[in-house]
């Protein structure tokens, strides 16, 4: 039953890595048109637990993006200098997209394998009450 415990621990880490890769998505993409927002990314990295002897992926802390903000000319806005521009956001909407997809699949695999292994572990515990 450990193997199955760690196999369900093992896909419970990457499922909270993914939800927490997806909740910085989302941000990005609703602050792509906040000006000043710079986009927040995180990277994953494996965790030895010792208690289970078994290694587990852990997000890093949140790293917000350093490239150069978009300069928009627009003298209107509240925010424009003595030219007409203000910053907008360095979120480039394509690429959020597309890692929230990425994100989203490893997601559902994660939650696959975490299934599987529920169901694998009912499987036995029927056959040991027989």
């Amino acid at each position: 039953m450990s193997d199955f415990n760690n196999s369900l621990n093992v896909s419970a880490s990457g499922l909270k890595a993914q939800a927490t890769r997806l909740r910085h998505l989302s941000e990005n993409i609703s602050n792509a048109d906040t000006p000043g927002y710079r986009r927040k990314t995180i990277s994953f990295r494996t965790a030895f637990d010792a208690n289970r002897d078994v290694e587990m992926v852990e997000t890093s802390k949140v790293h917000l993006d350093r490239r150069d903000l978009e300069r928009i000319y627009d003298p209107s806005h509240p925010m424009a200098d003595e030219d007409g521009y203000f910053e907008g956001s360095n979120v480039d909407l394509m690429i959020e997209i597309g890692d929230a997809r990425e994100a989203q699949r490893s997601y559902e695999a994660n939650l696959k394998m975490f299934e599987m292994a529920r169901k694998m572990s009912g499987g036995l515990m029927d056959l040991l009450r027989k």
